[in-house]
């Protein structure tokens, strides 16, 4: 039995994580504040990641239900809610986000990741790994959301920290750098980002889908691409190929 953790559940690239682990034989741990019980999660889990105070107990009914931990996939992470210039964003948002998006998971992966440590066994414990889902905004600028790129930027910094200091303990760390992906958080934007790919923003030429993630995140659990701990892999169509 192999146990997956993965933050921001209920919905868009965490549920399709969720129903890709689940579907390679992973127990689904399902955390969000939004999250109802039932397929494809073995547990769900009603919290808010920025809450570090609610980090132990998510973790005790995690402990008493499996007892171990395999897989953790920190994906919960929020947009602004209002798109405003740097010259003019808010502390209340810019807090918002970095506890969300920053704080909540650092603190998250620090308490998990000690867990694993300390329960893990033999040989079939050599597969252990955390993924962070970060975004392509860690390193494009959007003036518009400065404080969503800054927030994801220090995510991606925290994803190679840790995969320093866990290198040698066999516990990989990986970031995955999402694209332009259509879900929820984007559909506000449909129409500018319709735009921007029929102009090609995306060399690849459409929008990419949670499922586009989900294979990403299976494939690393799966120990499918060995000796890379700390690698950044970006599944956005191709926005990262500089051309002129």
């Amino acid at each position: 039995m192999k146990v997956a953790v993965v933050t921001g559940a209920s919905r868009g690239i965490g549920y399709a994580i969720a129903n890709g682990l689940a579907a390679k034989g992973y127990q689904v741990v399902g955390i969000s504040r939004n999250i109802e019980p039932g397929d494809p999660f073995a547990l769900a889990i009603k919290a808010d990641i920025a809450d570090v105070d609610s980090h132990a107990m998510i973790l005790s009914e995690i402990a008493a239900k499996f007892g171990r931990i395999d897989l953790l996939v920190n994906n919960a992470g929020v947009a602004p809610i209002k798109r405003m210039d740097i010259l003019e964003v808010g502390a209340e948002s810019f807090d918002r986000l970095m506890n969300i998006n920053l704080r909540g998971p650092f603190f998250f992966t620090q308490l998990l990741v000690n867990f694993m440590l300390e329960t893990r066994g033999g040989q079939e414990d050599i597969n252990k790994a955390v993924i962070f889902i970060t975004s392509v905004s860690a390193v494009a600028s959007s003036p518009e959301r400065a404080e969503y790129c800054i927030s994801k930027a220090g995510l991606s910094m925290a994803a190679q920290v840790y995969a320093d200091r866990l290198a040698a303990t066999g516990i990989s760390v990986y970031e995955i750098r999402p694209g332009v992906i259509y879900t929820d958080m984007t559909a506000g934007v449909k129409g500018k980002y319709d735009k921007k790919i029929a102009d090609g923003l995306i060399p690849e030429g459409r929008w990419g889908q949670p499922e586009d993630i989900a294979k990403a995140v299976t494939a690393l659990a799966g120990d499918e691409i060995p000796y890379s701990t700390g690698t950044v892999i970006e599944i956005s169509g191709g926005m990262n190929i500089r051309h002129l």
